[in-house]
This record gives C-alpha cells, sequence and structure tokens, in this order.
C-alpha cells in the first residue's frame, strides 16, 4: 500500500499545516516541508529498493465502489516513479520559494500546495480510470485558490480562465471514459474502469476515434498546445512563484504522461490516425510560443510562453512512434520543469525586490544582483538547447526520432532553436546586461534561495551530463507503448489489404 499511503501523507500533511496555522505562521512551512520530504524519501526508496521485475515496479489493487466496477488500482512504472521523483523534488522547492513570500493566510497556502501535489501523485499513479479523473479534478480546485488568493493583480479573471479551461476539457476526458466504460461493458459483460482491462478493448474505427478526442481535449489543453493555450499566460502570470513552479514544472507534464498512459495505448489506431494532426499542432506550438515569448514585455509572461514552445516538441515526439522520440520526450519533461521552474523562480524573486515585471523598466542589474544573474544565465542556456545541459538532449531526441517521421516538420521544428536564442539572449541582455536604467537598491541572492537555485542547477547539469540516469530507468516503458501501437498499426494495415 505504499503509493496508497504516499497520496494520503500529503493530504494529510496539508490538513495538519492548515490546523498549525491557528498558533503559527512558521509551523505549516515546517510541517509542509517535513511532509513532502518523507515523500521524497519514500519514492526514492521505491525508486533504489524495488528494481523491476514485471510490467509495475510497485502494484496495489482494492475494491472501492464495486457495484460499477471501480477499484482503488494504483501502479508505478518507470515513467511513472520518475514523475513522482519530480513532484517531490519540486514540491520541497516549493514550499522554500514561498517562506517569505507568502505572508497571508499561510496555513490555507500550503494545505492547497499540498492537496496539488496529492492530486498530482494520483494521477501519475492511478490505474482506474475513474480513480484517475478523481485525481484529475483534485488538481483543479487548489490551483484555483492558489492563484485567485495569492496571485497578483488581475489573479481572478486568470484562475477563472484556468479553471474553465481545464474543468471544459476534463469533462469532454470524463464523458469518453464513460463511453470506453459502456463499449467495453456491452462487448465483453464486464464493466470495469480497470486500465489493463480496457486495453485493447474492441470498438469501431469511428467510436475510438471519437473518444480518443475526449481524452485527448483534456490533455492537450493541459499540455498549453496552440490554440488551446491561452489560459497558460494569464496564469503564470498572475501565479505566485510557487504556482508557477508547479504549473510549468508538473501540472503541464501530466497533459504529456496522459497521451503516453492513456490515449496511445487505449487507442493506437485512432492515434495513428491523429497523429499528422497533432505533430503540425506541436510544430505550430514550438514556433507561435517562441514568436510570442520574443514579443512580450512583462518577464513572467514571457517566460510563460517559453513552456508553449518547449511544449510543442513534447507533443511532436509523442506522436513520432518511435523510441528515439519518446525517450527524449520524457527527458524534456524533466528538463523543462528543471530549466523553466528556475525561471520562474528568478522572475518571483525580481518581481519581489523590485515590484514590477517589465522588462523595459530593468537594466544592468548583473552587477547588483552576480549571482542571480549567473543562475540566470544557466537557464537561460538550457532554455536555448544549450550542450552539456539536459534540454539539449531531449530535444536532440525528438528532433532525431520525429525525423524518421516526417522531415518536413523536423525541420520547421528545427528553426525553434534559433528562435530560442533570440528569446533567451533577449532575457539576459534586457535584463542583466545593458545600461541600468533605475538605481535598484536590491539584495543578491540569500542562502536559501541559493539552496533552491543550487539544487536545480545539479540536477540541470546531470541531466545533460549524465541522460542515461533517466533513459534507462523509462527505456522498459517506452519499448512496451512503442511495440503496443506499432502492432496495431500493422495489424490494421493488413486488414485493408
Amino acid at each position: 500500500m505504499i503509493l496508497a499511503w504516499t497520496i494520503c501523507l500529503l493530504m494529510g500533511t496539508g490538513l495538519l499545516a492548515w490546523l498549525a496555522s491557528r498558533w503559527s505562521d512558521t509551523l505549516p512551512r515546517i510541517i509542509s516541508l517535513a511532509g513532502i520530504l518523507l515523500f521524497l524519501g519514500i519514492v526514492l526508496y521505491i525508486w533504489f529498493g524495488h528494481p523491476a521485475g514485471g510490467r509495475w515496479i510497485v502494484h496495489y489493487t482494492h475494491s472501492w465502489i464495486s457495484a460499477f466496477g471501480i477499484r482503488i488500482t494504483l501502479g508505478a512504472d518507470g515513467l511513472s516513479l520518475l514523475m513522482l521523483l519530480l513532484t517531490a523534488f519540486l514540491g520541497v522547492l516549493s514550499v522554500l520559494v514561498s517562506w517569505k513570500e507568502i505572508k497571508t493566510r499561510v496555513g490555507f497556502f500550503h494545505f492547497n500546495l499540498l492537496f496539488i501535489l496529492a492530486g498530482i501523485t494520483g494521477v501519475f499513479v492511478s490505474l482506474d480510470l475513474f480513480l484517475f479523473y478523481f485525481s484529475w479534478e483534485v488538481m483543479l480546485i487548489p490551483m484555483y485558490f492558489l492563484i485567485s488568493i495569492w496571485g497578483y493583480e488581475n489573479r481572478t479573471y486568470a484562475a477563472g480562465k484556468f479553471f474553465l479551461f481545464t474543468q471544459a476539457s476534463g469533462l469532454l476526458m470524463f464523458l469518453s471514459i464513460l463511453g470506453l466504460y459502456f463499449v467495453h461493458g456491452r462487448s465483453t459483460g464486464i464493466y470495469t474502469f480497470d486500465y489493463e482491462a480496457l486495453k485493447g478493448t474492441l470498438m469501431s474505427r469511428p467510436t475510438a476515434f471519437l473518444l480518443m478526442l475526449g481524452f485527448a481535449a483534456a490533455f492537450l489543453v493541459k499540455l498549453s498546445t496552440v490554440p488551446f493555450h491561452s489560459w497558460l499566460p494569464d496564469a503564470h502570470t498572475q501565479a505566485p512563484t510557487a504556482g508557477s513552479v508547479l504549473l510549468a514544472g508538473l501540472l503541464l507534464k501530466t497533459g504529456a504522461y496522459g497521451l503516453i498512459r492513456f490515449v496511445l495505448p487505449l487507442f493506437p489506431q485512432a492515434s495513428h490516425q491523429f497523429a499528422p494532426v497533432a505533430m503540425i499542432l506541436g510544430v505550430v506550438s514550438i514556433l507561435y510560443g517562441a514568436k510570442l515569448a520574443y514579443a512580450q514585455t512583462d518577464l513572467k509572461r514571457l517566460v510563460a510562453y517559453i513552456s508553449v514552445s518547449h511544449m510543442g516538441f513534447i507533443l511532436l515526439g509523442i506522436y513520432a512512434f518511435n523510441q528515439i522520440a519518446l525517450q527524449g520526450v520524457i527527458m524534456q519533461m524533466v528538463a523543462h520543469a528543471i530549466s523553466t521552474g528556475g525561471l520562474f523562480i528568478i522572475v518571483g524573486a525580481l518581481h519581489d525586490r523590485i515590484q514590477t515585471r517589465e522588462i523595459g523598466q530593468m537594466g544592468g542589474l548583473w552587477t547588483l544582483v552576480p549571482k542571480m544573474g549567473a543562475m540566470g544565465l544557466l537557464f537561460v542556456l538550457a532554455s536555448l538547447g544549450l550542450p552539456g545541459l539536459g534540454n539539449f538532449i531531449a530535444e536532440i531526441l525528438i528532433l532525431t526520432g520525429s525525423f524518421m517521421a516526417s522531415r518536413i516538420l523536423t525541420i520547421l521544428a528545427a528553426l525553434g532553436f534559433i528562435a530560442a536564442t533570440l528569446y533567451s539572449l533577449r532575457i539576459m541582455q534586457k535584463v542583466f546586461y545593458g545600461t541600468v536604467l533605475k538605481k535598484w537598491a536590491i539584495a543578491d541572492f540569500g542562502i536559501r534561495e541559493m539552496i533552491v537555485m543550487g539544487s536545480l542547477a545539479i540536477v540541470i547539469i546531470w541531466l545533460g551530463l549524465f541522460p542515461n540516469s533517466i533513459l534507462n530507468g523509462t527505456q522498459k516503458m517506452v519499448q512496451g507503448v512503442i511495440e503496443q501501437v506499432t502492432i496495431t498499426a500493422n495489424m490494421a494495415q493488413n486488414e485493408n489489404r
């Protein structure tokens, strides 16, 4: 039951932190940090203490609502554990960056933060589609509160827009889950939401394609794919720093995870039909996101559009349908979380010090905050894909794999490297180099902030130098997904002949 207990741990810690705020504003921070560190320890224990033997490294199932075939089924393979490790790591950093930023309703803030992490954990380990949807919704409401209560000037609008986009697309996914449930029940006589049982459900091609679109809608919206991306810049801009870190580092990745875990295995043939459209949307997201990033004057909004561009690489790689591209996708999921998370923390620290995000009011800040400038340079170089850092490995693998699927789209996607260089170097030139526009009296990163940034720096460099530490752990899962999709596609081609 170790996976179930991790979710209970996060929820229980969140409740305890909220209650502890009656006595002190420091207690919720300490309790939250301790709870997430314990969660991190449990994930590391599973990672190193349970070598992969079968399909799932850890698996648990228990009856829940048996009359409707609903069970509490949890499982973790290499991909799930990697995402849990990322969740715990960014959760710890989110508490640390909020230590002094959040000054009001501290207990309720940490309650929402922990419940977001619990929902994300549920998404990454749920093998019952009803439980998966339940976890998907658990992420939504606390993030809405995080933006609407502790956000900036237009936080109510941004929170409402985030809620409407994700809730509407989530309902489409729920309808598809119900459709799959009834289709499987009528063809087999067994009504179940079990993930393994639903794979291979016999249905007509139009039905499979329609159900697949319901799942894809939720995941593409969460992935901020153009043209479903407009909620993301507003949410990022208005969210507190911890909210932006969780949005960029984890919530966007639930969309990618959903495509890999559910859409491809449940609807392999329909996924092949949808692949050309998905790859075009990926390339459009890369180039359009990069163009808008370069045009922004708000530094936080600029970083938000960087996320839109980077998520395009993920979509392109998923629908290339080969192991090289899919391994690159998984690397991109981690590398983007680290590099963009670092940029959002720097933007939050700057805003806290100078009370503006307008690039036009900055300039020459390196001399005042050299530690911040050095960290900014590292993560800007990571975002543009500098060799030796994690993003480079991810994007090269994706482009290599996608080249096998579509040369034209890969060439267009590669232009994203040039665009990334332009918008990334613009950040350094306008913010940290150039002429000093105002005489700011600001402090550089302190010890707590350097611990956070140093941790992110170590990880992004490690990913660039030792990518096999990630790729080896997910290789078995990637092979399984690609083999299943390829076999199904070949069978469909043979039937057509």
